[in-house]
């Protein structure tokens, strides 16, 4: 093993195999967690493979080698334990928490899980019904449609374009042999980040990782070039006709990612426009005028450029307002300077859920091993802080004028209402 400089209280080690273990020591109480992150997010799966990382989450705990689903499901409920398994769009994650007692046996089954899948046909097919069960839920939600829409204009046939959940002819075509295929392509240990936090030390850590995952030896392949070019894509409206009770409006613009020196002034920017009940927004168009149902604005963390999304929900003869004062808040940022007071406000409100967002150890394995696997770094943690306390009012609408000037838009609501948005 090659250990590297802490950072903070985290320790980082390197297996020879490329594993990445990251330790955070926490005796604050008896309870261990664990976050098996893998480079094998949505956005890794090909267009016609659409839902494919998915649908290897739902079925990754569902059957190992000697194992049935109802086996492993007995093992980790015997001992009141949690074993997850999700995707995200830039990476999949196998989570696990347990009493320090019985955190070797966890760990050993879900190491079973990692290394040794199954999936059976029978759990496939019936995860696939599951899928195209939620992909007919999705279509029935107004933000649902209103934001894939918007995705897809914005980042055209780049994988970001993609919710990650497939489609129905997508979902309907994979097969047990995609699974499998797609497993031995990204599920190796030079790709993998171990991040585990709780009641257990460094040294006990570092055996027991060893011990299971130190004969897993990688491939001679190299792993494949994700494409991250971005399409040339000029804003434009999508209108989507739909009978629904209100009209969902929802403004979009290419951020940057969270590699990017401009990251953390559009988290600035995001929260002082849409993060609570105190934020521009929700003041604005909710409270003065009364125009919206649900206001707000996010700005994902993405490994590549993200998408900074402001949206409302409002009465459908108030759609052209709705769009206006959306537009004329965003416009804002960029003609005049954010006043110190909420400044200060937005950068406090930041680092105050940041600061709550690492209590227990669940919280702290998944922070750290999420840097860890999008190539931050765990010195990422405290870089992020000092960011954000440096921003000024001048950074800020410097950000914005880059940013947020012209956006793509998606409108969805009864016609009679949206049809107004074209005119």
């Amino acid at each position: 093993m090659t250990t590297l400089p802490k950072s903070s209280n985290v320790h980082r080690t390197e297996l020879k195999n490329g594993i990445v273990l990251l330790v955070t020591e926490n005796s604050a109480a008896d309870v261990i967690a664990t976050r098996i992150f893998i480079r094998a997010g949505s956005c890794y799966e090909k267009p016609e493979k659409a839902g494919l990382a998915n649908l290897l989450g739902a079925l990754l705990t569902k059957g190992c080698d000697g194992l049935s689903s109802f086996e492993i499901a007995e093992r980790v409920e015997s001992v009141g334990a949690s074993l997850s398994a999700d995707t995200a769009t830039d990476y999949f994650v196998l989570s696990l928490k347990t009493v320090t007692a019985d955190f070797t046996q966890i760990l050993e089954l879900a190491t079973r899980l990692l290394r040794s899948p199954t999936f059976p046909e029978a759990e496939v097919e019936l995860e696939k019904r599951i899928a195209l069960q939620d992909v007919r839920l999705q279509k029935e939600q107004p933000f649902s449609v209103a934001f894939e829409q918007l995705r897809k204009v914005m980042y055209e046939n780049h994988p970001y374009a993609s919710s990650g959940s497939g489609d129905q002819t997508t979902i309907s075509n994979l097969t047990r042999f995609d699974l499998v295929n797609f497993y031995q392509t990204y599920f190796r240990p030079d790709n993998i980040v171990i991040s585990i936090a709780g009641r257990i030390s460094i040294e006990d850590a570092e055996q027991q990782i060893e011990k299971l995952f130190g004969d897993w030896h990688p491939v001679d392949t190299q792993l494949p070039v994700m494409n991250v070019s971005f399409p040339e894509t000029k804003p434009q409206q999508v209108i989507t006709p739909q009978p629904t009770q209100q009209s969902v409006i929802m403004l979009g613009y290419l951020g940057a990612s969270v590699h990017s020196a401009d990251y953390a002034a559009l988290k600035l920017l995001s929260t002082y426009l849409g993060n609570g009940l105190s934020s521009r927004l929700f003041i604005e168009l909710r409270e003065k005028l009364g125009l919206a149902y649900d206001v707000s604005a996010f700005y994902p963390t993405r490994q590549f450029s993200s998408s900074f999304v402001v949206y409302m929900g409002t009465a459908p003869e108030n759609t052209i307002t709705a769009l206006k004062g959306l537009r004329r808040e965003v416009d804002l940022l960029s003609d005049s300077k954010l006043e110190e007071d909420a400044l200060q406000a937005a950068k406090n409100k930041i680092l105050g859920q940041y600061a709550l967002g690492k209590q227990t150890n669940g919280q702290l394995a998944q922070i750290y091993g999420w840097y860890e696997i999008l190539g931050l770094g765990i010195a990422f943690d405290q870089k992020f802080q000092k960011d954000i306390a440096a921003l000024t009012s001048a950074d800020a609408i410097h950000t914005a004028c880059q940013y947020l000037k012209e956006p793509f838009v998606s409108v969805i609501g009864q016609e009679e209402a949206i049809n107004r948005v074209i005119a």
